[in-house]
């Protein structure tokens, strides 16, 4: 029998406006609540000294009414502003109050992020490109930016120098825990290192949830390390870099991603960004969150964004339920991980997403080992009354907590949503879920759920009879994996091929989380190597390594540098992001878009894929990373002739806003002027009449204009247009 149930708040909004509401996500609500998870509103407070109030990080969707005007007048700090979403700083009090904010239509609390981490060069037929055979030339990443959003990064490290070892190829890091500023122009808070004096003086990044951790070394030197004199060399090892340290919500990631943007188009070269990171309920894992459309959108502007795809393969995480009446019953247990694993172990988050208009219900059973009920919740319907609400059953002398979020209609996809989160101790004591609903399709997912918000992984749903229902391992690739535009990357064993012809190795990895996306898309994309892959670790971290764990060991300005095999889909990552980098150096006229095709057009099957559909495959995507042949098809997917910089004719200004001239020599006489968007359409197409060309109609990004001078010369140069 239920023994207590207490409503802890409503979904309350106060105006401030006489413009259509602010609608706050109900995780909001968390906040408010002193109950056994460390969800504070301080977790992220910024004081700042000019007015002493104290902060809270949200994401946004802003809409016609926004004004940075009244945020100012309100002391409210916008950070970075991609499409329509936004980053802020609000203060306390606004948020406690739930005011409305005029501008901004729905807000949400930034959901925490955890890292993907569970011979690589010839398995993806990088080698090939290295030595340039039957190509113009051996391509290395030279002129483009691979940004790499993570924690853990030595910037002495001698795999993050050229190949001589004699200048760093960091252009800038921004640590965003460094509170000792100065911060990057625009926005408030961390510290940005530029430069190579400033980066070795800083040495590495500062300590952390993740303490000081080396994942960001180890995946960048993938991407694209030198090899520091080892064999160990990443994909695209001439390429530069820029490293975020970023604080481990999706509001401070989608910071990290426009600094690099936009610094890369002050330096006017391509930028890739990797991200080996993912969280299962951050998101609405349909590709309609605010990060995924803020990454759509910068996917647009010519980023591209190369994603892990998630290490829960191997786990049951995931259930399916299709429903024909309120009859139709689903049942299963919650596995639970063991709390002695974890001391910020809490216990599980419980993620369900129905159809749209169509409610389904829940109830929580409480069992002895032969799974007889002892106590059970009441029903817990989407048709109630949205909110945030916290419970608790009581067995013997075992309290078993749980909270929930409950939305009839996602604001962001409009399906109906419960997030539930439940602490149960007592290992004899089993959690038993029961869902109906009239019709539809119902999808679960059960994850670890820790105090600090940051647990990915994912454990079982069991079935113990008939009655029950086991989970499955599909549908366990996650945010922001599940972004429309995003790369998103499988992992493989290496391949090798003995004497008699006979493959060994090469078959999926058993963590590679698996698709389809909620809303029914192929995901991942593409499988790259990810199993016992040898990079950089920081020389500063705090994790252990013993001796049989370090494979080698190399001396650089006094100092000891090591190398490890590390496996996960944040190991296929950034082998994925290098080859878009030595992609971006073959052709820097591609698209992201294009980019993304070529790959899964040039990807490969073998006896381990098998015979892939022609729609791609939920657990290989579109087959495994090709390296070459996406080269070659770089080179020949190009609107414009071949990018070659000619000094004989130069943009001015660049970054432009309303116009640019041509600085010409005096033998190159411009005839024609044609400029190209990132999608290879003519934006503009002209004889040459006059020293100055009005752009004023482009919009932000990338452009790249193809000069035909009346001795037949030519030239093309990368343009940046900044409002």
């Amino acid at each position: 029998m239920k023994k207590h149930s207490v409503l802890i708040a409503l979904f309350l909004l106060i105006a401030i406006s006489v413009q259509a509401q602010t609608c706050y996500s109900l995780f909001f609500d968390q906040i408010n609540v002193n109950h056994q998870v460390d969800f504070n509103i301080s977790e992220k407070n910024q004081v700042f000294p000019e007015n002493k109030l104290s902060y809270v990080s949200v994401i946004a969707q802003i809409d016609s009414h926004f004004s940075e005007q009244f945020l100012k007048e309100n002391n409210i700090i916008l950070r970075t502003k991609v499409g329509d979403i936004v980053t802020l700083f609000v203060p306390e009090n606004i948020i406690i109050q739930k005011q409305s904010i005029p501008g901004i239509s729905y807000m949400e609390r930034p959901r925490k992020i955890s890292k993907n981490l569970h011979k690589t060069v010839i398995d993806a037929r990088i080698d090939s490109v290295h030595q340039g055979i039957n190509l113009p030339s051996g391509f290395s990443g030279k002129d483009v930016i691979i940004g790499i959003t993570d924690w853990g990064f030595d910037y002495t490290h001698p795999m993050f120098y050229d190949t001589l070892l004699q200048q760093t190829r960091i252009l800038k890091a921004w640590d965003q825990f460094k509170e000792s500023g100065p911060a990057p122009a625009g926005f408030s808070y961390g510290t940005e290192f530029v430069g190579e004096f400033e980066l070795l003086a800083a040495q590495c990044d500062t300590m952390n949830i993740y303490e000081r951790a080396t994942h960001g070394s180890h995946v960048a030197g993938i991407a694209g390390g030198s090899g520091a004199g080892t064999k160990y060399r990443g994909v695209a090892y001439d390429a530069n870099f820029m490293f975020a340290t970023f604080l481990i919500d999706e509001a401070a990631v989608l910071d990290a991603f426009n600094w690099m943007k936009e610094n890369a188009e002050t330096y006017q070269k391509r930028l890739v960004v990797n991200m080996s990171w993912g969280l299962y309920w951050f998101g609405t894992l349909d590709g309609n969150s605010l990060l995924s459309r803020a990454i759509d959108t910068l996917s647009s502007q010519g980023v591209v964004f190369v994603t892990s795809g998630g290490n829960n393969g191997d786990e049951d995480l995931h259930l399916k339920k299709e429903f024909s009446n309120m009859q139709d019953t689903l049942k299963t247990v919650v596995g639970f991980d063991a709390y002695s694993y974890y001391p910020t172990m809490w216990g599980q988050a419980i993620t369900m997403w129905g159809e749209e208009e169509v409610d389904f219900q829940i109830e929580i059973h409480v069992t002895d080992n032969s799974y007889q009920t002892l106590v059970q919740s009441d029903p817990i319907r989407t048709s109630d009354l949205n909110g945030y609400f916290e419970d608790f059953l009581v067995v013997n002398q075992d309290t078993i907590f749980y909270n929930y979020i409950l939305e009839s209609e996602n604001p962001l996809n409009q399906r109906p949503h419960i997030h539930l989160r439940m602490s149960n101790r007592n290992s004899t004591n089993k959690i038993v879920l029961k869902a109906n609903a009239e019709s539809g399709t119902l999808h679960l997912w059960n994850v670890i759920e820790l105090t600090n918000g940051v647990g990915n992984w994912g454990s079982p749903f069991f079935a113990p009879n008939s009655e029950y229902s086991a989970g499955d391992s599909d549908y366990s690739v996650g945010e922001p994996a599940a972004a429309s535009s995003a790369i998103s990357v499988a992992a493989h064993n290496k391949e090798t091929f003995l004497p008699n012809g006979n493959m060994v190795g090469g078959s999926l990895a058993s963590f590679s989380s698996k698709g389809p996306t909620l809303d029914e898309r192929v995901k991942p994309d593409i499988s790259a190597p990810g199993v016992s892959v040898v990079s950089s670790i920081s020389s500063f971290t705090t994790q252990a390594f013993s001796s049989m764990d370090i494979v080698e060991t190399v001396s650089f300005e006094g100092r000891d540098y090591s190398f490890v095999k590390f496996s996960g889909t944040s190991m296929s990552g950034p082998v994925v992001a290098g080859v878009v980098a030595l992609m971006l150096e073959a052709n820097p006229s591609l698209s992201s878009q294009q980019i993304k095709q070529i790959l899964l057009e040039t990807a490969r099957e073998d006896i381990r894929t098998g015979t892939i559909p022609p729609n791609g495959s939920t657990h290989w995507g579109f087959g495994k990373l090709s390296a070459y042949p996406a080269i070659k098809k770089a080179l020949e997917t190009q609107q414009v002739a071949y990018y070659q910089k000619n000094d004989a004719c130069m943009i001015f200004p660049n970054p432009a806003n309303s116009y640019f001239s041509l600085i010409y020599n005096f033998d190159f006489k411009p005839s024609n002027v044609t400029i190209y968007d990132m999608l290879g359409k003519i934006c503009y197409n002209s004889n040459y009449v006059s020293d100055n060309v009005d752009v004023g109609f482009l919009n932000e990004g990338f452009y790249f204009v193809y000069i035909q001078a009346e001795n037949n010369q030519q030239s093309v140069q990368k343009l940046v247009i900044k409002k």
